[in-house]
Formats: structure tokens, C-alpha cells, sequence
């Protein structure tokens, strides 16, 4: 029996373990994260973890709950984080009470944060110089994925350092893509949900129609999944209510991807394109649609919710 360990680490004859052991650091359980943490735990992964919200931790079974982020990376040979933002990824490596000085040399972090490339890139600077590798790796696939372990994760960093986590991350996901250098995760993942914001909007407003107009919703998304108008809002994270089981719109848009979040990935790719110089007119759109949705009253909503918004319910 391998209690408390990662039997791909003796398969792999990984150098994490040889210089560190196994144990790996979790921090932030959110929605996404604490389905990752329970999909390494499965695998069985010897896992610390940390999250402000204590009942976050309380929720994840057969871990080590931490009292601090500081704590959780001490002896840990990878750290992975998983945060709502920049800021706070830059305030739990770098700050006062960070984790910088607490993480052993050599020792991996993985960001799975989705954040600017821009703070990627400074913090695999300065953690670089402390002798501490750094990954942002990214992830999509949404809660159905992180439930399943489907995700797939594009990962900017050192391909030496991907390859040798990727049996990590698969414990996580189905795909590894390695980027390129620090950030080019972080370039592929706004890439990716621009798309994904503005599909969802735009699979909202025709089953909307469809809807009003007298169709079935179950039937127009049928027949829109064999057709050219498919897309992963229409397949697998549909917005109208028990057209696909085990999804937000099922359970009132609870849980899941929220607005505030879908609009902070399209004010990152805004933000990147100004850089670049790269138009955005319908990025632009859909980043006002959910700013607009939040003022309305679906601040705690999952992103699907738009199909809501547009029918004019509350």
C-alpha cells in the first residue's frame, strides 16, 4: 500500500520526490479548486490544504487542513494555487503573510489561477530568484470538467518543469499543453473564454428566441448540437434549465462559473488587447452585457445565467 503517496511518483521516478517527497500543498477550495483537491486525493496524492473560508477546508476529506497558507507549503514539494484573481495570487505568494519564504528551494509552484500573463510573468521572475520554480497553468473545462477530472490545463513556464508535473496535473485533467514561456498559459486561457463569453451569450440569445418563438428548447438544442451553431455552451453547459442534467441552469445557476468571474477574464483580454493593439468589439460587448448583469442582481449567479437575463426573468 502507498498511503499518503503519489504512486506516479515511483512510476515516473520523478525528482520531486527524490528531493522532497510527496506531499503536495493546495490552496484555494473555491468551486473549481476543491474538485481538483478531491480528484488528487483519489489518486492518492498526500495533500495539505488551505483556504481563507474554513468550511472550505472542513469539506475536503482525507487532507490536512492548514491554518495558514504558510503552513500548508512548508516541507510541500508543489504548491498549487487556485484564486479568484491577480491581486490575491500576488498577496499569497509575495505578502506580508505569504508563502514565498516559507517554500523550500526547488520546490514547484502551479498557478491555476486565471490572471494577467503580466503578474505571471513577474512572479516566476521573483520566485525565480529565489530558487523556486514557478508554472501558470490554467484551466478550462469548467466545474463538469473539475468534477470529472477532463480538464485541460495550458501551462506557460520551463517544458523540463511541465513534463515533469504533467502526471500531476492529468490527476486533474485530461490535457497538458505546454504554452510556451511564464504567462503563455495565461495568453491561451483569456483567448479561450473571450470565445467562451461571447458563445454563451450568443447560444442564450437563440434559444431565447427559439423559445418565444414556440420551440422546444430540448429540441433546438438537439438539433443546434448536430449543426453548424454547436458549441460547448450548447453541449455541455447548455443555459436553458434541465436541457442538460447536472449543470448551473439546473440547480437556479448556482455554483459553478459566476459572473463576476466571466466578467473579470474578458476585462483581463480587454486589458491584453489594448497592449497588443487588437480590436475586440464583441469582447467589449459581452464584458458590458456581464457587467450590466451584475447591477442586476446576478452577482452570485453562475455565467449561463445570461440566457435569464435576456429572457427578462429576476
Amino acid at each position: 500500500m502507498l498511503n499518503n503517496t503519489c504512486r506516479v511518483f515511483l512510476k515516473v521516478g520523478s525528482d520531486l520526490q527524490k528531493r522532497h517527497g510527496s506531499n503536495i500543498a493546495f490552496i484555494g477550495l473555491g468551486n473549481m479548486g476543491s474538485r481538483m483537491a478531491r480528484n488528487l486525493i483519489k489518486k492518492g496524492c498526500s495533500l495539505k490544504i488551505y483556504d481563507m473560508v474554513p468550511s472550505a477546508k472542513a469539506a475536503i476529506q482525507g487532507a490536512t487542513p492548514c491554518q495558514s497558507a504558510e503552513e500548508a507549503v512548508k516541507e510541500s514539494s508543489i504548491v498549487i494555487t487556485m484564486l479568484p484573481n491577480g491581486p490575491i495570487v500576488k498577496e499569497t505568494i509575495l505578502g506580508e503573510k505569504g508563502i514565498l519564504d516559507s517554500v523550500s528551494k526547488n520546490s514547484l509552484i502551479i498557478d491555476c489561477s486565471t490572471v494577467e500573463p503580466s503578474v505571471e510573468q513577474e512572479l516566476s521572475k521573483i520566485v525565480g530568484e529565489r530558487g523556486i520554480r514557478y508554472l501558470d497553468a490554467p484551466v478550462s473545462g469548467g466545474i463538469v470538467g473539475a468534477e470529472a477530472a477532463t480538464l485541460t490545463f495550458m501551462v506557460g513556464g520551463e517544458k523540463k518543469d511541465v513534463d515533469e508535473v504533467e502526471p500531476i496535473l492529468l490527476h486533474m485533467g485530461a490535457k497538458v499543453h505546454h504554452c510556451g514561456k511564464s504567462g503563455a498559459g495565461q495568453i491561451a486561457k483569456i483567448c479561450n473564454n473571450l470565445i467562451l463569453g461571447i458563445t454563451m451569450i450568443g447560444t442564450a440569445e437563440a434559444l431565447n428566441l427559439g423559445v418565444k418563438l414556440g420551440l422546444d428548447p430540448k429540441l433546438l438544442t438537439s438539433i443546434v448540437n448536430i449543426s453548424s451553431g454547436r458549441s460547448w455552451s450548447s453541449d455541455t453547459y447548455n443555459p436553458v434549465p434541465h436541457v442538460i442534467p447536472n449543470v448551473p441552469s439546473c440547480n437556479d445557476y448556482k455554483g459553478g462559473f459566476s459572473v463576476p468571474l466571466i466578467a473579470k477574464d474578458l476585462s483581463l483580454a480587454q486589458s491584453s488587447a489594448l497592449q497588443c493593439g487588437a480590436p475586440l468589439p464583441l469582447g467589449a460587448l459581452a464584458h458590458q452585457i456581464y457587467r450590466t448583469m451584475i447591477t442586476n442582481g446576478y452577482e452570485e449567479k453562475d455565467f449561463s445565467s445570461v440566457y435569464m437575463f435576456l429572457k427578462g426573468a429576476k
